[in-house]
Parts: C-alpha cells; sequence; structure tokens
C-alpha cells in the first residue's frame, strides 16, 4: 500500500504542475446543470491525465470521478476517487481556492485520501494507515472546546434559508464562512480551523476528506447522522465525533425559513 500511496502523492503533484503550466490559457469555461456548475478545459484535462496514470501502473483498478461516465461504487473492489479541480468558480474567477483530490479504496475500506491546495502549494495527505499530513507536519487531531468559539462552514444559500438548521449552528457558533470549495473547506477542518462543513456534496468532494478526518476524530455523515452512501448527491457533514450530537441538536431536522 505504501507504493501506492507514493504513487498517487506523485499523480498528484503532476496534476497541480499541469494546472499551473495551463491556467493562463484559454480554459474553455462550459456550464453543465446550472450557470454556476462549471467546468473547464482544464477539468477535463487533468482528469484524463491523473485516469491515464492510474490505469498504465493499475490496468485492472477502478475510477470514479466527476467529469464523464466514471461512475464505479467504492466498495466494487480497488477504487480510485478523482475530483480534478475542486472549487472550479474560483478557479476560473479568481485562480485560487481550489484543489485536486484523490482517493484511494478497497472493498469499500478508504486506504489514503489526498487534497492538494494548488495556489498554497499545501498537500494534505493520509489516513488508513498512513499518518495524516499537510505536507510534511503532522495534523493535530481534534480538540474539544466550547461551540461558540468555532467557525462553521456551509453553503451560502442554506446559511441564509436556514436549511436544516444551519444558521443555527452558524449563530451558536463563533461565525460562518464560505470558501466556494469543498476541498478548501475540508483542509481547514483537517488544520483545526473550522469545527464543521455542511453542503450538498457528491463522493468525490468529499472522499478523500472522510479517510483524512477519520484519524484525526472526524466522521463524514449525512445530515441526519447516517453513513453517506459514496453513490449519490447528498446533504453531508464532517464532524468531530465528541461534538456530533452537539452539532446535530441544531441540524438533525430541516427547518422551515
Amino acid at each position: 500500500m505504501e507504493t501506492k500511496f507514493e504513487f498517487a502523492k506523485q499523480i498528484v503533484q503532476e496534476a497541480a504542475d499541469y494546472i499551473l503550466a495551463h491556467m493562463k490559457e484559454d480554459l474553455q469555461v462550459e456550464r453543465k446543470s446550472s450557470p454556476t456548475d462549471l467546468v473547464t478545459r482544464l477539468d477535463k484535462e487533468v482528469q484524463q491525465l491523473l485516469v491515464d496514470r492510474i490505469k498504465s501502473i493499475y490496468p485492472e483498478d477502478l475510477i470514479c470521478a466527476e467529469e464523464g461516465c466514471l461512475r464505479a461504487a467504492v466498495g466494487q473492489g480497488s477504487v480510485w476517487v478523482i475530483d480534478p479541480i475542486d472549487g472550479t468558480n474560483n478557479f476560473v474567477a479568481q485562480q485560487e481556492d481550489f484543489a485536486v483530490m484523490l482517493a484511494y479504496f478497497e472493498n469499500g475500506v478508504g486506504k489514503f485520501g489526498i487534497i492538494y491546495d494548488v495556489m498554497k502549494g499545501d498537500c494534505y495527505h493520509g489516513g488508513g494507515a498512513f499518518p495524516p499530513c499537510r505536507n510534511n507536519d503532522p495534523l493535530p487531531p481534534f480538540k474539544k472546546k466550547p461551540l461558540q468559539e468555532f467557525l462553521v462552514a456551509g453553503n451560502s444559500g442554506m446559511f441564509e434559508s436556514n436549511e436544516w438548521g444551519l444558521a443555527d449552528l452558524g449563530r451558536a457558533a463563533l461565525g460562518i464562512r464560505v470558501y466556494g470549495s469543498a476541498a478548501i473547506s475540508y483542509a481547514k477542518v483537517l488544520s483545526g480551523r473550522l469545527l464543521t462543513y455542511i453542503t450538498y456534496l457528491q463522493p468525490w468532494d468529499y472522499a478523500a476528506a472522510s479517510i483524512l478526518g477519520e484519524s484525526l476524530g472526524y466522521r463524514l455523515l449525512t445530515v441526519s447522522g447516517e453513513p453517506a452512501d459514496f453513490k449519490t448527491r447528498q446533504p453531508v457533514m464532517m464532524v468531530p465525533i465528541e461534538m456530533q450530537e452537539e452539532i446535530q441538536s441544531y441540524i438533525y431536522e430541516r427547518k422551515e425559513n
């Protein structure tokens, strides 16, 4: 597994280098499901780079990825989960606060995850048998403190409408933040800078963080407290196990405006 882990870190670095080398070119921005659901030429090219590199070394492994029709279930055997550029809107509009994400599962068990903040050059990696780190520095295990001393993050629309009580949680906490990228938000949770991140996500948006978080005292769940299905878009949260009950006291049920 160590060989596979080192290979994964290498190809994520290659993907980040490719983005940096080409991000000033014509991005050929397209819209997918909505006016704010963007995809660029680089999303597709970076995904293909990662898929090609994986298949060249591990031809029998399966892929679940954001772009196209690669949708292997994480329980199908050896499965790589890829988000080539998480935070595409940030990438297009600001050219910062976006990341490459990669996760690896065997028969549904997460073996390692990688989140690479491209512009900062920060690589969050590990989980499973590997200690979670930011670059070469170990990430801190969750340290409990009062809710009102934490910041929480989520989707701006959910905060505005108080969907699932997210605004109630924000009012009970120190404040709320919206970063426009699951990867960047999860990196801040893993670093101890955020208590939780709650929004609707696809499996490739949370797979890497779910593996990294387990080693630090966090759990990736739906907002109703069930395990995420790793198949569909769901409202999910990564919460510290020590404070799960307290957090869910605010968001365990859908609340109306």
